[in-house]
């Protein structure tokens, strides 16, 4: 196995290029993307690797440091970028970066590429991970699963693959007056109280305006994310936020309001204008970002399952998170005995707020 170089790549134009030479690069590892995490407390290393004059390789590593410690933790979200078929060259990326993380004193690192263990090349990474030190992490950070639509062909090909019904509720909620417009940076807090509001009535935690908008602005106004309203009589009753790279675009943001405007199907309409602004943009597929752990009625995610799948949808799963400890002992007090104390402590606290 020939020698792998790591680069510091300092070119954001040179950077996303790079990851477009690659098979499913993903708007998680570009520039931008580090350029956000870094105003949230994470370092930003977008390394290349270069074996034989050529690169093999990209990954933007972040770095968050452990107060008080000259040690830290490392992520690569929805990476490495590398064609993961070539499992030589995948081993010998993934054994630069863990030097990489040796040299950052990092406790341990995290990837979650979009590599399936559906597919031949996905087992044989399985098997290099393993065979590697990496294991399966306790903690998920993406969504493991998810749906994914294929954006080629004709509009009336697309059409075609949906189920009846919702093609059927597109065209209702035309003739009902909706309408789909594009929105502007200023728009993000109405997008924010819809996200509120979805939030509420879906049981789900949001955290504060401040760390949606920065993520946000910045992708839209570096023409990576597309802010898309659904409105009826005027009123804004649905939006969604599409982030755009390459060949594929991703729905990772949506939010409606509750109540009798519902019926008319402006959620329908909503995601077949972002499937429409996506192919305008040169993307093939479209990634409807999340669906259920296991195909089970029960699973929390089963209704939005069902809804992304009649679009045309189709379930896919990724093998989902991987750790490699560097330092094996302080890894596992980090990922069991750390959440267990916080647990405990947690339920300490609340008992004596309740006086027991």
């Amino acid at each position: 196995m020939r020698h792998m170089t790591t680069i510091h790549c300092d070119d954001p134009e040179d950077w996303n290029r790079g990851l477009l030479a690659f098979p499913r690069p993903h708007v998680l590892q570009t520039w931008e993307w580090g350029e956000v995490k870094a105003q949230t407390g994470w370092w930003a290393y977008p390394l290349k690797f270069e074996r034989a004059g050529e690169i093999a390789g990209q990954a933007l590593l972040l770095r968050r440091a452990l107060p008080f410690t000259p040690l830290g933790i490392g992520y690569v979200p929805k990476g490495p970028i590398l064609d993961w078929e070539d499992t030589q060259t995948a081993r010998a990326v993934l054994r630069a970066l863990t030097e990489v993380a040796r040299d950052l004193r990092l406790i341990f690192l995290k990837i979650d590429p979009d590599v399936s263990p559906d597919e031949p090349a996905g087992q044989r990474v399985l098997e290099v991970l393993r065979a590697e030190g990496w294991r399966v992490s306790p903690q998920q950070i993406q969504f493991r699963n998810t749906v994914l639509v294929d954006l080629s062909g004709t509009e009336d090909d697309l059409l075609a693959r949906m189920k009846s019904k919702w093609r059927y509720n597109i065209r209702l909620a035309r003739r009902r007056g909706v309408k789909v417009r594009p929105g502007s940076v200023e728009e993000l807090p109405t997008f924010y109280a819809l996200y509120e509001e979805t939030a509420r009535r879906d049981g789900f935690l949001i955290r504060p305006y401040a760390y949606y908008a920065r993520t946000w602005r910045h992708f839209m106004e570096r023409d990576k994310a597309v802010l898309l309203f659904a409105e009826w009589e005027g009123e804004v009753v649905a939006g969604l936020l599409l982030f755009h790279f390459g060949d594929r675009a991703w729905y990772m943001y949506g939010a409606s309001k509750s109540g009798p405007v519902r019926k008319h199907m402006p959620n329908h309409l909503l995601q077949w204008e972002a499937m429409r602004a996506a192919r305008a943009r040169g993307c093939t597929v479209y990634d409807m970002w999340g669906a259920p752990d296991e195909l089970v009625e029960s699973d929390p995610l089963w209704g939005v399952y069902q809804f992304k799948r009649g679009f045309g949808g189709q379930f896919h799963r990724w093998i989902g998170a991987w750790d490699y400890p560097v330092y094996p002992t302080l890894y596992g007090m980090y990922v069991h005995t750390l959440p267990q104390l916080m647990h405990r402590l947690s339920r300490l606290l609340t008992s004596l707020r309740q006086g027991r």
